[in-house]
């Protein structure tokens, strides 16, 4: 009835709930660790009991949600939950291609189904508890159905033609489905913020004025080329700032929150531009895409390894081969491989972060780039002593201490 997959899945399930939380305890419990020195004076004290609240009450959801879906993915497993589905989907059609859509669609709109209890948890309980949410019911509705019907036509495209192309070859399609996977991801980097965002939020250009003499004359002393700076409209949805860059070539934009504009000086605005440029001076941009295109050839390479093993399709409860099955077993399969990916992943994204903040503060913005960086952390009610090890798996960014002594370092 369960054949050794099916074992070998449901432990990875387990392992992977178990370090998880694991790693939520320790930052839980490294929250009430002494402040260092640099990082004294951020918070009231106030403001850090708030911060602590903050921080705790998302642990709790996270746990809640995170313990739920353990449970209801086991007894997917354990009942024969996706050899149900997989039925219903091939009563409807026994189409290689039709049939994966309709097994695939399912669970993917169950799941955003059964996630909305805690998302609404997380944005109209605890976001607006403390201060940050300006997300409207119409807003989250809205969202929830934009990203279902970009899910259906984008995801369920490729699927498709990922299918066709194995129904070509079964052995060979691993390498036609790389290169149609990576034009899209390079189309997708040059033109998500022409295509995508405006589904979203409104982006205009930044209006003449004092910021934009700033940053034009920034550009200009930095050597670099650049004529597309963006404002979206970030306080839609949230009171929290960000910014980024994206794009290639003629298509590259920085793109700054008007929650960001509203809550630095013009300096440090230009520090966080800085930041940014910096990220595309060392083609940051270009490494992270060619990392990403390396990770899914081999995953794709691995999975087309593995596709046709009917050990697969039996750990889901059917005697049959089927390309959407063996793709769920195969999913979780591979989850540890991608989990040390995400390490090493994750490590060269906090290198990219620090050589970014080093040109940020060779420009001369060290000071407003470390006040910027303290003025999100207070306005975000951020962790000032997350756990190294949580860190090592969840964080692409260094953590603020760690930045402030590399911006300090870097001046002196």
């Amino acid at each position: 009835m369960y054949n050794p997959t099916f074992f070998i899945i449901t432990g990875i399930i387990v392992f992977s709930y178990v370090l998880s939380q694991f790693l939520e305890f320790l930052n839980t419990k490294n929250r009430n660790k002494d402040i260092p020195d640099e990082l004294k004076g951020i918070y009231n004290e106030e403001k850090y009991v708030k911060s602590q609240a903050y921080g705790k009450a998302n642990s709790k959801l996270e746990f809640l949600s995170s313990t739920f879906s353990v449970l209801l993915t086991s007894a997917m497993f354990i009942f024969f939950g996706f050899s149900f589905i997989n039925n219903i989907a091939l009563s409807v059609s026994e189409h290689t291609i039709i049939s994966a859509l309709i097994f695939l669609g399912i669970i993917l709109f169950a799941s955003d189904i059964i996630d909305i209890p805690f998302s609404v948890n997380s944005i109209f309980v605890i976001e607006e508890k403390f201060g940050f949410n300006k997300t409207t019911v119409k807003t989250f509705i809205g969202d929830k159905f934009k990203n279902l019907i970009l899910t259906a036509i984008l995801g369920g495209g490729i699927l498709s033609l990922i299918i066709f192309l194995y129904t070509l070859n079964e052995n060979m399609f691993w390498i036609w489905a790389w290169i149609a996977i990576s034009i899209f991801s390079v189309f997708m980097s040059m033109f998500y913020s022409n295509l995508i965002v405006p589904l979203f939020n409104k982006q205009k250009p930044l209006e003449a004025g004092e910021l934009k003499s700033a940053i034009e004359n920034f550009i200009q002393k930095a050597g670099f080329k650049l004529d597309k700076i963006f404002v979206i409209d970030g306080s839609k949805r949230s009171t929290k700032a960000n910014a980024y860059f994206s794009g290639l070539g003629n298509k590259k934009r920085i793109v700054l929150y008007d929650t960001l504009i509203n809550d630095l000086s013009i300096n440090e605005i230009l520090a966080v531009l800085a930041h940014e440029t910096g990220h595309y001076k060392y083609k940051h941009t270009l490494s992270n895409m060619l990392f990403s295109v390396i990770q899914s050839g081999i995953m794709l390479y691995i999975f087309s390894v593995f596709v046709n093993n009917p050990e697969l399709s039996k750990a889901l409860g059917s005697e049959t081969v089927r390309f959407h099955l063996g793709l769920i077993a195969f999913g979780i399969l591979y989850s540890p491989i991608s989990m040390i990916i995400s390490l090493v992943l994750n490590s060269l994204s906090r290198k990219h972060e620090f050589r970014a903040d080093k040109f940020a503060t060779e420009q001369g913005f060290g000071e407003e780039l470390i006040s910027g960086l303290k003025k999100l952390t207070e306005k975000d009610l951020s962790n000032l002593t997350p756990h190294p090890f949580y860190v090592l798996f969840h964080y692409s960014h260094p953590t603020l201490l760690n930045r402030i002594r590399a911006i300090n370092e870097n001046r002196n």
